[in-house]
């Protein structure tokens, strides 16, 4: 049983936001797909969104009662900016909230841990996914992604640690049960594919998939945090390369059952996934 309602996605060109729109719109639930440049999405209502211009919120929540929240991209304190807009969402008659965060932050830690610790006191019906890492990020235009296809290697700093990667469309259906079901989840989700794999598992498969030598290449963590400085801030690129130090040390070493648990079927392997993409490129 499903309530009818209007979801704003946030990030509807995302990773997971493009997903979750489609996923929505495929069920026949109504969706405002927020985006900056109010990019149009199959099935959708385009709205321009930006985090950061607070004049594009009001009308984006016209006639919203729940939303799927990405949060700004590469913000070390994305709080400063969504808490204002999760009240304002609040009083303009959202009832449910689904929140996009990390296996990697807990309630209450950095960044977007600490909006996912007021969820629960802004709104009744509340639900935070923390997926693992992407599985896509191997396949789209993450820096993985690229390095692959330019260089036949990826490069970390997680050693021998293994993920339990998921796939993004695993994400979007879990997040349409989290916004759809009559009964909202009211806890955070722990979101991974079926098994646990290190970096070197995956360049095997990606080797073997692809006929290209994929390589997986072990910096340290200094040389990590060095190579990403080139891409993204200082700060941020400490922040990555921990969470690669994090994995090296077990951290992410972990299959949880939610994805089988809130769709019914079991989540998708990363060589189901390999198979898509080559069949989609094919």
């Amino acid at each position: 049983m499903t309530t009818a309602g209007t979801t704003l996605v946030i990030g509807a060109t995302g990773t997971t936001g493009s997903r979750t729109a489609a996923q929505l719109t495929a069920a026949g639930h109504r969706v405002k797909a927020a985006s900056r440049r109010a990019t149009p999405v199959a099935g959708a209502e385009p709205v321009p969104f930006d985090w950061y211009d607070p004049a594009t919120h009001a009308a984006a929540l016209d006639g919203v009662d729940r939303v799927y929240l990405i949060p700004p991209l590469g913000d070390s304190d994305p709080a400063a900016t969504m808490l204002p807009f999760l009240h304002q969402a609040r009083t303009a008659g959202v009832h449910r909230a689904v929140l996009l965060s990390s296996s990697a932050i807990p309630e209450g830690g950095p960044a977007v841990g600490t909006v996912h610790q007021a969820l629960p006191d802004l709104f009744g019906q509340w639900a935070v996914l923390r997926p693992s890492w992407f599985m896509q990020n191997f396949t789209g235009t993450h820096a993985h992604a690229r390095s692959i296809r330019d260089e036949g290697i990826i490069w970390t700093a997680t050693a021998s640690g293994q993920v339990g990667f998921v796939d993004a469309e695993d994400i979007a259906a879990v997040a349409v049960r989290a916004l759809t079901d009559e009964l909202a989840p009211n806890t955070d989700l722990v979101l991974t594919g079926p098994e646990a794999l290190s970096h070197d598992d995956i360049a095997a498969v990606i080797t073997e998939f692809t006929g290209r030598p994929v390589v997986h290449r072990r910096l340290s963590y200094e040389q990590m945090r060095d190579r990403l400085t080139t891409q993204v801030p200082v700060e941020f690129a400490a922040m990555l390369a921990g969470m690669d130090r994090a994995i090296a040390e077990g951290a992410e070493d972990c299959i949880t059952d939610t994805v089988q648990r809130l769709t019914g079927r079991p989540p998708r392997t990363f060589r189901a996934l390999l198979e898509r993409e080559m069949r989609s490129s094919g």
